[in-house]
């Protein structure tokens, strides 16, 4: 679900919305998996900036570990090269181009954050398709 603030069923207090901003996010949701994420724009003043926190990207291989860092990597700025670690065979950090930290990793089996992506795969495909 998107709603920009042109779209709100309600005026907005004077004031609220810049000049310009009407076409900004003032409510957004999105599933990633089990877990609904809710997103807005704010209240559409100054630069955003993200510190603090970096988000966390698993995936099932070091050749998708590549390929993501990369495309996250074009852009941003490398904080910490893709490389093999003592708890990840591809572990790297990095801040896109709009400067969110990013972790990519991939998650051995039996560690928090493992995910048995080819099993998900067989249990999603229609039956007879392997």
């Amino acid at each position: 679900m998107l709603m920009r603030f042109k779209d709100s069923p309600e005026p907005h207090e004077p004031g609220m919305v810049p000049p310009g901003a009407e076409d900004k996010v003032i409510h957004m949701s999105f599933r990633i998996g089990d877990t609904t994420v809710l997103a807005s724009d704010g209240r559409c003043s100054g630069r955003p900036t993200f510190q603090g926190f970096a988000l966390s990207l698993t995936v099932p291989n070091d050749a998708e570990a590549e390929r993501r860092f990369a495309s996250l990597a074009d852009g941003g700025q490398v904080q910490m090269a893709l490389t093999k670690t003592f708890f990840s065979s591809r572990f790297g950090m990095v801040a896109d181009r709009f400067g969110v930290s990013w972790m990519v990793y991939v998650a051995p089996r039996g560690l928090p954050g493992h995910h048995d992506f080819e099993a998900t795969r067989r249990l999603a495909a229609p039956k007879g398709s392997d």
